[in-house]
């Protein structure tokens, strides 16, 4: 529902889109959401008080005020506290008298008028919850608008599959709105940019994002972090899917927190068994083959009770869409606080519709987990196949230029971790059980090239034992 204001009064008004039919309810000539009296409650407590200031400013955005007036003296008083002055009725009049605003609000007046408003100013941070509550309400109206306006625009023709994808986007913007606007000054994003860097400092180096398991890669990356695509690429057989587990098992087991494997390779009890056979050290034949020790089965059961707590999330269904796995990753953020995604893999995955060719979809699908990193603020691990590049050339070694189908996912990708196994070509290597982790692209940090034992009997990548 588009909102305008009566001119002269600053108060606003419901506004029916044209041409959206009848309206029996009544829907869209009701006021939306809001509390007069929390607001100006707020406003006045604020006036009153600066450590009632700080107690809303964690809590309210000038958009969530319903009344324009309510949001300019709001957005004043945060400008004087952001500069270390006092935010009063003298000083935001004053203010307000500058930026010639003050006549439209009432005058000082009005400014008075929300101090004699507030009961006390202890309570602003339980009247600014009320404020941001129907505020969420508003917007819950406003989106169940555009679905309706979806809806309509689906029976005339567009693709289903992404009416619904749009659809559940406006819900889940409803409660998870970035704090970040779309534009912001550069002196804004010193201070936690400054935060971030001594935080980091502060704990030895050690990495803010999700820790990888692997002490040099982790040394290298700090950690994957919020927003970013990380491709995960080998040719078949090499470990690729076992990296990725690798990687979930850091964040889940040993770390506690939430992940989730969209596996459309494997099914959920040939991940569990190789979850166990890495964690408890038993060869995944012998486990597939039913023919366990005692040690085997002893080992196993010691490590049971942290692998059940962990919160690590399986999917396997069968032709997942990532339109289906955007939906399910959704709802695994807003319930479990999910902060890694592993997709595995990036070929295997369909788009349900017709294309005009495998290169553009995998290009689109690319494009796709890179915003829903960034829409979800979590990394988001896809495992990619090569071409047979490596296979070709008298140097095995894989290259940026051997990602399969497109190089869109290059262009998309924040990191590109190539894995390389020299054994897999040469049995009598003189590197037999080494990987090397090529880290081909890094868009925050060089590039650089990990070893690491691989332990494929036992479904893992461990550190190499150094002296």
């Amino acid at each position: 529902m588009a909102l305008a204001d009566d001119r002269g009064t600053g108060r606003p008004r419901p506004v029916r889109a044209a041409n959206d039919g009848a309206d029996p309810n009544g829907t869209f000539d009701r006021q939306p959401p809001q509390d007069l009296t929390a607001e100006q409650s707020v406003l006045g407590g604020m006036l009153l008080s600066k450590d009632a200031i700080a107690d809303v400013v964690e809590v309210l955005r000038p958009d969530d005020f319903y009344r324009p007036n309510h949001q300019t003296v709001y957005d004043c008083i945060l400008d004087l506290y952001g500069r270390g002055e006092p935010a009063d009725a003298v000083t935001v009049s004053a203010e307000l008298q500058r930026r010639g605003e003050l006549i439209r609000l009432g005058g000082a007046p009005y400014l008075h008028t929300l101090i004699a408003t507030v009961p006390t100013a202890a309570n602003a941070a339980y009247y600014a919850e009320i404020v941001a509550e129907k505020a969420i309400l508003r917007r819950l109206v406003e989106a169940g608008t555009r679905i309706v306006q979806l809806g309509y625009h689906g029976s005339e023709g567009a693709e289903v599959n992404d009416v619904v994808d749009r659809a559940q986007a406006a819900i889940y913007e409803v409660t998870e709105r970035s704090t970040s606007e779309d534009y912001v000054a550069l002196e804004e994003l010193l201070q936690p940019t400054m935060d971030e860097i001594d935080a980091i400092a502060s704990r030895g180096g050690v990495a803010l994002g999700v820790p990888t398991g692997f002490a040099d890669l982790d040394a290298a990356t700090n950690g994957l972090h919020p927003g970013q695509m990380i491709v995960v690429a080998a040719r078949p057989g090499l470990g690729k899917s076992t990296l990725g587990l690798d990687f979930a098992r850091s964040c889940s087991v040993k770390h506690g927190l939430t992940s989730a494997v969209f596996s459309l390779e494997m099914s959920k009890s040939e991940i569990v068994m190789r979850l166990l056979s890495a964690e408890a050290r038993i060869r995944l034949a012998d486990m597939r083959a039913g023919r366990m020790s005692d040690d085997d089965w002893t080992r196993m059961a010691r490590r049971m009770s942290e692998i059940s707590e962990a919160p690590l999330f399986v999917d396997d269904s069968p032709n997942l869409t990532l339109m289906e796995i955007r939906a399910k990753a959704r709802r695994l953020k807003q319930r479990n606080d999910l902060k890694l995604i592993i997709l595995d893999y990036l070929q295997l995955m369909t788009s349900g519709r017709k294309v005009e060719s495998r290169q553009q979809e995998v290009s689109e699908f690319s494009r796709q987990i890179k915003l829903l990193a960034k829409e979800l603020e979590v990394p988001v691990v896809a495992i990619s196949q090569l071409n047979r590049g490596p296979e070709q050339r008298t140097d095995k070694r894989p290259m940026l230029s051997d990602l399969r189908e497109s190089g869109s996912i290059e262009q998309d990708a924040d990191m590109v971790i190539l894995l390389h196994r020299p054994d897999a070509f040469e049995r009598d290597d003189p590197r037999a059980g080494e990987a090397d982790l090529i880290l081909a692209k890094h868009r925050n940090g060089p590039t650089n090239t990990i070893t690491v034992a691989h332990q494929l009997h036992y479904s893992r990548f461990s550190d190499l034992a150094h002296g």
